[in-house]
């Protein structure tokens, strides 16, 4: 279990490093953002075209490896007790991931932190020769170090597994990754630094009544999750049209850097514009603006074959819907209450609408806020969101990608103490 943690953690250290390093030494600035408000028009189409070029040639080759990749494996291995994670594999798309970051792709870097955590985890099982119960613990134990190594949020890692992974509280499957957990959390922050990673927020409520307003913002984020599954689906039917792979990324990021010529914000996986909306920076019409051009970009990428997450990307959707109704509620509404905590509000709500996990949606943005006061709030908007997208369209978006490959996703039995049963 030490072993499987302190890997994952080790693991995010190094990408994150990596990156930061091609951005300092390679663009000379700090951020994605930056780096790309510094280049030349061309440069900004040229950049993310040829990145994503190279992540869809990995993509390319990984696609004839065998062995299974993605949040969508790590849940059937834990869940169902399918298949194998293969750690090559998973290794060979983090690095396509990694092309597509540093060049701007409009992806999250949380995807291959979490995937190299539950390869690892299953790895270490098949070299010992334990269980297969061990080995899918292993697998939710690297899981969930994963997760907490890419946000610095240890509570909300324990329930990504629980929620999203596996869906089901059994004892067996859970302590490991609380174990596991912490320490890739502890490791990570001696390595990256402690604190939230949006920084430390102050969140207030003019009254009860503004409890309205965010159960408002619960019903919109309700229906953006399910719209912007729709739109990766299509997206992802488009590209398919394209049978090259590496041109089929490659027109991705053409098509993401094309539009970063006017809105650089849309680049990266979102951290930076996020900050920006956090700080009330962002005026009502470029938060609109962002908020489409941002489901379009992280379409382009994701869809055209650009390995990578779309959880941070969805945050960064949450953030400008929030920051839009916060504007309109300090002009028109009857409360004043400060654009940001609408922006952290919609982070949740919107994250909540996609993966269907209302409570690790908001223990998530409750640990990247580090204000206890906004609780109510979250709780409130992400229910909503939650039961809307569910109306709207039953799947989330990990188990839409297990649909379309033929696995069945539904609880049968729950057992603290036997195997978790789904369907097969």
């Amino acid at each position: 279990m030490l072993t499987v943690a302190l890997g994952a953690a080790a693991f995010a250290v190094l990408f994150r490093h990596t990156i930061a390093w091609v951005f300092a030494h390679g663009y000379g600035a700090h951020d994605v953002l930056t780096a790309f408000e510094r280049l030349p028009w061309y440069a900004r189409v040229l950049v993310p075209l040829f990145g994503a070029g190279l992540a869809g040639f990995l993509g390319a080759i990984s696609a004839k490896l065998k062995g299974g990749q993605g949040v969508g494996e790590v849940m059937e291995a834990v869940a169902l007790g399918k298949g194998r994670i293969s750690l090559r594999l998973t290794l060979l798309k983090a690095l396509g991931s990694w092309f597509a970051i540093v060049s701007g792709g409009s992806v999250g870097r949380e995807g291959p932190l979490i995937q190299f955590g539950g390869g690892l985890g299953g790895t270490l099982g098949r070299l010992f020769r334990l269980r297969e119960r061990q080995i899918r613990a292993l697998i939710a134990a690297g899981a969930g170090a994963g997760f907490a190594a890419a946000y610095n949020t240890p509570i909300a890692a324990v329930l990504f597994v629980l929620e999203v992974v596996t869906g089901v509280i059994a004892l067996d499957l859970v302590l490991p990754v609380i174990i596991a957990v912490p320490i890739a959390t502890a490791l990570t922050r001696l390595a990256i630094g402690g604190g939230p990673i949006y920084g430390q927020l102050s969140f207030s409520m003019k009254s009860n009544a503004e409890l309205a307003l965010y159960a408002g913002l619960g019903l919109l984020a309700g229906v953006t999750g399910p719209l912007f599954l729709l739109l990766l689906k299509r997206g992802e039917a488009l590209f398919a049209k394209l049978e090259q792979r590496t041109a089929r990324a490659a027109l991705g990021g053409a098509i993401v850097g094309t539009m970063a010529i006017a809105l650089p914000q849309i680049t990266g996986n979102g951290y930076e514009a996020i900050n920006l909306i956090l700080s009330q920076r962002l005026e009502l019409s470029i938060l609109i603006v962002i908020f489409f051009a941002k489901a379009v970009a992280t379409t382009a990428s994701v869809s055209s074959g650009s390995p990578g997450g779309v959880f941070t990307p969805s945050l960064l959707l949450g953030a400008a819907l929030g920051g839009i109704v916060g504007h309109l509620v300090a002009r028109f509404g009857p409360e004043s209450g400060a654009i940001a905590a609408y922006a952290l509000v919609g982070m949740a709500a919107v994250v909540a609408a996609t993966t269907h996990a209302p409570l690790m949606a908001t223990v998530l943005v409750f640990e990247l806020s580090g204000d206890y006061a906004i609780v109510l709030p979250l709780l409130t908007a992400c229910a909503i969101a939650t039961v809307l997208s569910r109306r709207v369209h039953r799947e989330s978006i990990y188990t839409e990608e297990l649909r379309r490959r033929g696995s069945q996703w539904e609880v049968k039995v729950v057992a603290a103490d036997s195997d978790v049963n789904r369907a097969p």
